[in-house]
């Protein structure tokens, strides 16, 4: 079957630094491709160039041929492309999508004036897509009005509105719960049955088992090895794959309870009876929770079952309905952190990463000194704090939100969702990070993710919200 997508040895590059080595690759309609590497690896950038929308500063070197349209990588030709022969979907969907526009009207806008069909059956189909994804009661909601997944699960719709042949899904499962991520397999899959192509970036090798295929992997811009899914993913030859292998949370070692001479008396946080709702439905109700120092509470549960909700009622960010909330009296506010999931919608958008520590330092007294110690224990290149917050990756800029909140040295983190945006080499980092601020500092965690395995190895105790008003507590040994 003869390629719908052909690249030959594009590059990527910042000035006369190279980013990404020349890299060669086909799509064929029916057999997915999918690049898994570590965050800032620069699989995006690929992508990106592929597309031709690469950020300011950065070029492309090489050819990219589309349909019958053959160009050299850093001509724009193939913007006219866009939505019919060739879509992304996106990594940040707050970047994607218009914050000012209910949810169905958005996905409608894409059917109308890119697919062309009439206001009504724009809206029918709109519809039928959201439904297709379990929106169906978001389509009078805008984006900020929706969970991570939630708006991640509406732009992947607005995406495939247009009905282009070739997609290229940068991360397309990222934030998403178990169930939701097969619901997107699905989907994507359903896309190669119709005759599609198909291009994935991920550093979930699971989502890459499961589409099958042909997998590459890519290491600092290289890809270092590649082949059939089956074969790579279970007799890797390459020392890094066996690394990324190794790195799954389902090999991790339990965690050994923290050193009791660490914690002090009395909790860091208490929840008596406390419900909430969001949009007239109950998210939960008569949930009760203490949390000590240095303890780590795991909190799991479907998309949009609240979970995120109750980590904002912890800290006073959202009012619960009904029943009380207790934070240590002798603790300043600033104790008290989230670690965001989206922390895309955390950074001023126009100051640099320096200026923006620089000012929390400031403002909070802290010592400025600690930030180059913390970005390498991160692994965050010193070259990245003069860079925007959009000009980084969203896994970089998640690490960037740890420092931050590191800094503050704080007596509670709520951490949601802190390392969907990560690899599974760079996530185990980062949550052994934030095991260490527990077990080293005496940091109490309320550890929020769609990975049970995940909780399961690190927290001391794991809640489950049901997406009703039920709450189960097993023990860490009921994964």
């Amino acid at each position: 079957m003869n390629p719908v997508l052909t690249i030959e040895a594009v590059s990527v590059h910042a000035g006369s630094q190279r980013i990404v080595a020349p890299t060669s690759l086909a799509l064929v309609p029916g057999r997915p491709l999918t690049i898994i590497g570590e965050t800032g690896s620069g699989k995006s950038l690929l992508a990106q160039a592929i597309v031709g929308n690469l950020p300011d500063g950065l070029s492309a070197e090489g050819h990219v041929t589309i349909g019958d349209v053959s160009e050299d990588a850093g001509a724009s030709g193939r913007h006219a492309l866009w939505g019919r022969g060739i879509t992304v979907l996106p990594q940040e969907p707050w970047l994607s999508l218009d914050p000012t526009m209910r949810a169905l009207p958005q996905v409608a806008e894409t059917h109308q004036f890119v697919a062309g069909l009439g206001d009504a059956e724009a809206d029918r189909a709109a519809a039928d897509g959201l439904a297709g994804v379990g929106l169906s009661e978001a389509g009078a909601k805008y984006p900020f009005q929706l969970s991570g997944g939630m708006a991640q699960r509406l732009a992947f719709v607005v995406a495939r509105a247009g009905g282009a042949p070739i997609v290229i899904a940068d991360e397309p499962t990222k934030g998403l719960d178990a169930a939701r991520i097969g619901e997107v397999v699905d989907l994507l899959r359903k896309g190669l049955a119709d005759g599609g192509a198909l291009l994935t970036i991920t550093h979930d090798v699971e989502v890459a088992r499961r589409l099958g295929g042909e997998v590459a992997i890519m290491l600092k811009g290289e890809i270092v090895e590649r082949g059939e899914a089956d074969l790579v993913l279970t007799a890797p030859q390459h020392e890094y794959t066996r690394m990324l292998l190794a790195a799954d949370p389902r090999h991790w070692p339990t965690r050994s309870p923290a050193d009791p001479s660490v914690a002090t008396e009395g909790n860091v946080l208490a929840l008596r009876d406390v419900s909430a709702s969001r949009g007239g439905r109950t998210l939960f109700s008569g949930l009760s929770l203490a949390v000590g120092p240095g303890e780590i509470v795991g909190l799991t549960g479907p998309s949009g079952c609240g979970k995120s909700t109750l980590g904002d009622v912890a800290l006073g960010l959202v009012r619960a309905d009904a029943g009380m909330v207790q934070r240590q009296a002798s603790l300043p506010p600033a104790a008290f952190q989230k670690l965001y999931q989206d922390p895309v919608a955390a950074f001023p958008p126009r100051r640099t990463l320096r200026r923006t520590l620089g000012d929390l330092a400031a403002l909070h007294r802290l010592d400025a000194s600690k930030i180059p110690e913390l970005m390498k224990r991160l692994r965050l290149y010193p070259a990245l704090l003069d860079r925007r917050p959009g000009q980084v990756s969203g896994g970089e800029l998640q690490r960037f939100s740890l420092l931050r909140v590191l800094l503050l040295k704080p007596a509670l983190i709520v951490a949601d969702e802190p390392s969907s945006r990560l690899d599974l080499v760079t996530q185990k980092e980062m949550i052994e990070l934030i095991v260490d601020a527990a077990d080293r500092d005496g940091c109490a965690i309320i550890l929020i993710s769609h990975d049970e395995a995940l909780v399961d190895a690190v927290a001391d105790r794991r809640i489950r919200l049901d997406g009703d008003v039920s709450v189960r507590e097993p023990d860490r040994q009921s994964a």
